[in-house]
């Protein structure tokens, strides 16, 4: 899982880690597991299947985290 962060200096985006206290929420989501293990796989590339931390909330019907204007929208496809 990935989190898109954005900087205001120089109004650049990166992905990272999602943030603390959104883990404990994902990670212990009782369809959490079941989710993984459907879009977990080998690496392609050096790559493993990457989702945005909104594309798992929405899949586990939480409510996802505020849509940033700056973000980039990957909510409905594979990365």
């Amino acid at each position: 899982m990935i989190q898109q962060r954005f900087d205001k200096e120089t109004k650049s985006t990166w992905w990272s880690e999602i943030d603390q206290w959104l883990t404990a929420e994902i990670y212990l989501h009782p369809h959490f597991k079941a989710y993984f293990d459907e879009r977990a796989g080998e690496a392609t590339d050096g790559l493993y299947p990457t989702v945005t931390v909104r594309q798992i909330m929405w899949a586990l019907k939480m409510k996802p985290i505020k849509r940033e204007r700056w973000e980039t929208v990957f909510d409905r496809r594979n990365i």
